[in-house]
């Protein structure tokens, strides 16, 4: 063998250790374990007193991360179901504000805590009768949106949260409003009307031609985007005018907007990568 050779004369004795004063278990244990690990207390799993007791330590439990997105409480359609009308909007007794609207077909089955889209803003219902129900407006709700500018006797497009049977008519639909806009042009063609809305710069990067928009949270398709004059338009055929409250509106009045929520998804999503 060479210099691979070696003797066992160099290495140290290990001291007697009589049978009867070590348990049968232990015995066993030092018959397995290789001549160099005879000396235990070089080895930090060995806990102390008992030299041969093994200490296992289970790895802690990451956090799980925070999401970035908030979750989605409430989803509609776009799909106006009935015209409202608004029989009060005011200051309540804890100096909130509310507003009250007459209805009949979104009060079937209606519950407390229960969403509606009012004109496209998701509202919860904190009070019902057999004809009405009242919503509660945050400060950010009335700077966002243009419920603002409601008065009693105004009609407002409303909409129940959807059900997992309900049918999706129109497309996702949030109820939470990303800005205003303001309509600036309505033409008539035929029995049909055309609508151009104008709104801010960082709206309408989201709003393409054939895309979904809600106006008012009525889900309508985009015909044309004009980026210079920051304005686009949309057509609404003679049913729709009769179901909701867009066309009922004069020029220079202001619609609340939700863009379709997958453009913005897709922009999350690339802007991660950089």
């Amino acid at each position: 063998m060479g210099a691979q050779s070696f003797s066992l004369t160099f290495l140290p004795k290990t001291p007697k250790i009589s049978p009867s004063k070590i348990p049968t278990a232990k015995l066993t244990i030092l018959n397995l374990l290789p001549y160099k690990l005879l000396n235990l207390n070089k080895f930090s799993t060995i806990s102390k007193p008992n030299p041969f007791s093994l200490t296992i330590t289970k790895p802690s439990k990451l956090p799980k991360p925070k999401s970035h997105f908030q979750p989605i409480r409430s989803l509609f359609t776009g799909i106006v179901e009935e015209m409202g009308k608004v029989q009060n909007l005011g200051d309540n007794k804890d100096g909130g504000v509310e507003l009250k609207i007459g209805a009949e077909t979104v009060l079937e089955g209606v519950n407390l805590g229960d969403s509606i889209a009012v004109n496209g803003t998701c509202l919860t219902v904190t009070d019902f009768t057999n004809q009405d129900f009242t919503v509660g407006l945050s400060p950010e709700t009335l700077r966002k949106t243009s419920l603002i500018e409601l008065k009693i006797g105004s009609l407002v497009n409303l909409e129940r949260a959807v059900q997992p049977i309900s049918r999706m008519g129109g497309h996702f639909v949030q109820g939470h409003v990303d800005g205003t806009g303001v309509i600036v042009e309505k033409v008539p063609e035929g029995d049909s009307l055309w609508i151009k809305v104008k709104t801010e710069k960082g709206l309408l990067k989201y709003i393409v031609p054939k895309g979904f928009i809600a106006v008012d949270g009525t889900s309508l398709t985009v015909v044309d985007v004009f980026e210079e004059e920051g304005c686009f338009n949309f057509m609404l055929v003679s049913y729709t005018q009769q179901k909701i409250v867009v066309p009922l509106k004069e020029v220079g009045q202001k619609v609340n907007l939700e863009v379709d929520i997958l453009g913005k998804y897709v922009e999350r999503l690339l802007s991660s990568r950089c």
